[in-house]
């Protein structure tokens, strides 16, 4: 008879990053009374709030509908300042998140996860640090975000260059000096977008290197006095209802009709609206055919149009400012505060690198085919490796030593975005296949999903949760029968894991659930309803 006792793991949980999602997840589990760990690679809270802090970096969401909406005290105490809130902001909101539920003391800091191995023997996950740490846990839960992982572009000699540089995505706490300096900015995705327009106030020359544009709208952000903040704190209630009804969580709503089913003076009406509209409301408000029907998102993308070259001075420019690729929509929509006005500004040019592309960086800026530009400082906006990429920069091993990475090289299959078969006791929250939108809304639910799964295990002493194959398939079918038909599918993007700087990644696959936030809601519902018997639980 053997005297060995059971395997018990250090920690009950342990979640990778304190972004939005891990510090949420850490306050529930708590709740829970469970032993649980957030190993976090920065020195401080917040995750993308954390680590885009480049100039300009702001909300895209409504401030108000972004922060957490679970504690009525939480709402009650914290004022927002703009609808559209910038990085300092948002990560001093973080910040107070963390102190106010007493968190920090359960966050590893300075503790980047380099490989979390399974083992079937013991049913639990050991998960090594950089540093040489490693921890044993019963439940993993990532937190890794969906634009966490920064890509450099495939440019001969960057380390070369002998001035300041960085990726907008670790853009250093002591910032840079660029006022009265030469700059360059390579990009201009949502990142680059907002960087130019702050960057051109005080920068001696801007050179922006363009490879395709984007359809940028106004913001129209501003401040939120105390009498207005009143005012939203009153209608939480009724916000947070309205964003679980949209389709992206977003307080944009669908307009039910069709491009076709109105006037053409009405249909103009109702593009000037949408542009002169708050964020995100003339790509998430249109309507409800603008990314499905062809014709009506030419209509729709020639309004924008119009738009830019009424707002950029020389024709050549505006037509460089206007995509020819995609239809407007198609991708996600970067909001801009006269992002178009800067280039009637005489210290800005734009470069098209399909035109004149770069060939390597110099020791003192940047070559093209055409000329050597000579640069104080330069920024790279060239976006992330999306989705999967800050799964596959950690070495995740499975039932049998089977690597992540590997399962998901021709794209992602998950159940629910949640989990993955052969990856026992893995919770994702807003993993692949997971509704998006408006993220907060979004992280919520996914938390409060996992968490209402681990406290139905522990309650029945149940050790071990897994996705059996059949019911990753059923989910992937759903997710791609969702996809039909939408245009945004047709285009490469980080949305259907397109990343020409990424090995692998130059072929269309849908790394994203297309369908709506409550449909996604009903269907997750529904599995917890069961007893989460589409699961296998032991």
């Amino acid at each position: 008879m053997s005297n060995t006792q059971p395997f018990s793991p250090e920690f009950d949980a342990i979640v990778i990053g304190a972004g939005m999602s891990g510090m949420y997840q850490l306050y529930k589990l708590r709740q829970l009374g469970l032993k649980a760990l957030i190993l976090e690679a920065g020195t401080g809270v917040g995750g993308t709030w954390y680590w885009n802090r480049y100039p300009g970096a702001r909300f895209d969401s409504e401030s108000y509908s972004y922060g957490y909406s679970f504690s009525k005290e939480l709402l009650d105490e914290w004022d927002w300042t703009e609808h559209f809130a910038g990085q300092p902001e948002i990560e001093k909101y973080c910040n107070y998140f963390a102190d106010k539920f007493e968190l920090r003391d359960d966050i590893k800091f300075s503790s980047r996860v380099k490989y979390a191995h399974y083992s079937k023997k013991s049913h639990s996950w050991e998960v090594g640090v950089e540093n040489g740490t490693s921890y044993t846990t019963r439940f993993l839960v990532t937190g890794v975000g969906l634009l966490s992982t920064p890509t450099m572009p495939k440019f001969e000699g960057i380390k070369d260059f002998q001035g300041p540089w960085c990726h907008t995505g670790l853009w250093p706490k002591d910032g840079i000096d660029y006022k009265g300096k030469r700059v360059a900015v390579i990009g201009t995705g949502a990142s680059g977008v907002q960087a130019i327009q702050d960057i051109s106030k005080t920068a001696k020359t801007l050179t922006v290197f363009q490879r395709r544009p984007n359809w940028c709208t106004p913001l129209h952000n501003g401040p939120i006095s105390k009498e207005e903040m009143d005012q939203i704190r009153a209608g939480y209630p009724e916000l947070f209802e309205l964003c679980r009804k949209t389709a992206a969580c977003f307080v944009h709503t669908i307009d039910p009709r069709g491009t076709f089913e109105v006037t053409e003076e009405e249909r103009q009406a109702f593009y000037e609206d949408r542009y002169a509209g708050k964020g995100f409301g003339i790509w998430q408000g249109n309507f409800r055919d603008m990314l499905v029907d062809r014709e009506a998102n030419k209509l729709m993308s020639d309004f924008v149009a119009d738009k830019i070259r009424k707002r950029v001075n020389d024709p050549k420019i505006a037509e460089m400012l206007i995509p020819k690729d995609h239809g407007f929509g198609t991708r996600r929509v970067p909001q801009e505060t006269y992002y178009y006005e800067v280039y009637n500004q005489a210290n800005v040019e734009l470069i098209s690198m399909l035109d004149d592309p770069i060939q390597r960086i110099t020791a003192r800026g940047i070559k093209t085919k055409t000329k050597d530009f000579e640069f104080d400082v330069i920024i790279y906006a060239t976006g992330f490796d999306a989705v999967t990429g800050a799964f596959d920069r950690i070495d995740i091993r499975g039932t049998d030593g089977k690597l992540l990475k590997d399962k998901w090289r021709q794209g992602p299959r998950t159940f629910v975005g949640v989990m993955v078969d052969d990856f026992p006791n893995m919770f994702m929250i807003l993993g692949p296949h997971a509704a998006l939108g408006n993220n907060p809304r979004s992280i919520e639910y996914s938390v409060e999903w996992i968490s209402d799964l681990i406290e139905y295990m522990t309650s029945k002493s149940m050790t071990v949760a897994e996705a059996p194959p059949e019911s990753v398939e059923n989910w992937h079918k759903f997710v791609h029968e969702k996809a039909e038909g939408l245009l945004s599918n047709e285009i490469d993007s980080w949305m259907t894991g397109v990343n020409l700087n990424v090995k692998g990644k130059q072929t269309r696959t849908i790394v994203r659930y297309s369908g709506t936030a409550p449909e996604y809601r009903e269907r997750c519902n529904q599995v917890a309803a069961s007893g989460y018997n589409e699961l296998h639980l032991l």
